[in-house]
């Protein structure tokens, strides 16, 4: 492999969008949003991706042959903040680390834990070939630390290859400290509402089950509480995406015993009306959970189709008490790698040579 970085600096970025580095294969331009919230946007021939360099390395939005992966939500533009919470319309965040999912009573962690807005300490570009081509990707450090609690190292990626609407989202986190750190990640991807779409998982799971607790955020309604009431008994009933009026409140599934192909790989598909497809691959060696999130109503949509996770979101407490919150020894270091996108009609139907569907 060969690769040049190039080191970005806040120094960089103005109200005017501008070019930093363009080939024949690949663009990156940057510029501050009147928020005052620095972005790179990463660009090739099908599409581009805008980046929050120093927050988090939040995917803001992406958009490839013309179809916005990205979530409706009610932000014309990222939101300085601390949470998650304050600026809840991007396509991905990074969830965790050290606290994960919607917090309980019993919880003191913010929704999503700590990552999600981190303040950056350093990014930069890397332009380079390896075996499967060439390559650009946005990189950045982050080191967490408390006096007398944890201290870990994140390093959070994107990478975008020549003349494809798929990317690689990556997170290495180091533990720095002298004993274990608590570890609850989940590559959170918030893809947006297509109407009839169909969930496609080609290599199955041992089973579906629908979230039985009920978050404080989340306000059911009697049709809504039916509905899951049914929809427990019948998980299938949510193969299609056409009763958007029972998708308000959220609606989130968990995936036990989701199937790798011989490389070890997960796949799940949001097949849209006209043969395209959002696509989403992962490890279950590096993610042993997996949601589901769906909710439509006038100020949001999106379907989340898979969100691979090393635990449940519902919190530190009761992930803790169902055994799922992983301890990373000290010194130890944990990757994560999803590569998740745009298929067209075509690229969606050669799937079907590769025999995954």
């Amino acid at each position: 492999m060969s690769s040049t970085t190039v080191a970005l600096f806040p120094q960089l970025f103005s109200e005017v969008e501008k070019t930093l580095l363009e080939s024949a294969e690949f663009k990156v331009s940057a510029w501050t949003y009147p928020s005052g919230v620095l972005a790179v946007a990463l660009q090739n021939s099908r599409g581009r991706i805008v980046v929050l360099p120093y927050m988090g390395q939040m995917i803001w939005s992406a958009v490839f042959d013309g179809c916005d992966l990205t979530m409706r939500n009610m932000f014309s533009q990222p939101r300085p903040s601390s949470t998650v919470i304050g600026t809840y319309g991007c396509f991905m965040f990074h969830s965790g680390l050290l606290r994960n999912g919607c917090p309980s009573p019993e919880d003191d962690h913010p929704l999503h834990g700590e990552m999600p807005c981190a303040a950056m300490d350093r990014a930069w570009l890397e332009v380079g070939e390896d075996a499967s081509g060439a390559f650009l990707r946005l990189g950045g450090e982050y080191e967490y630390v408390q006096g007398f609690g944890d201290h870990y190292q994140a390093n959070p990626s994107v990478t975008l290859r020549a003349g494809s609407a798929l990317f690689d989202i990556g997170m290495q986190v180091t533990n720095l400290a002298g004993k274990p750190m608590d570890l609850m990640y989940m590559a959170h991807m918030n893809y947006a509402y297509v109407a009839n779409a169909r969930f496609i998982e080609p290599l199955g799971m041992q089973r579906a089950r629908v979230r039985s607790s009920v978050p404080a955020h989340v306000r059911p309604t009697p049709a809504w509480s039916e509905y899951m009431a049914v929809l427990t008994q019948e998980p299938a009933l949510l193969n299609t995406l056409n009763t958007p009026e029972l998708y308000d409140p959220e609606i989130v599934c968990f995936f036990d015993g989701v199937q790798a192909d011989a490389q070890g790989d997960a796949h799940f598909l949001l097949q849209h009306p006209d043969g395209a497809a959002f696509y989403t691959r992962y490890k279950p060696e590096q993610f042993e959970h997996a949601a589901r999130w769906v909710l439509h109503n006038a100020d949001q949509q999106v379907a989340a189709f898979v969100l691979p996770a090393t635990c449940e979101p519902e919190g530190y407490r009761a992930e803790l008490a169902k055994g799922n919150v992983r301890s990373l020894a000290a010194g130890a270091k944990a990757g994560f790698s999803v590569t998740t996108g745009y298929l067209s009609d075509a690229e969606r139907q050669g799937l079907k040579v590769s025999g995954l569907l």
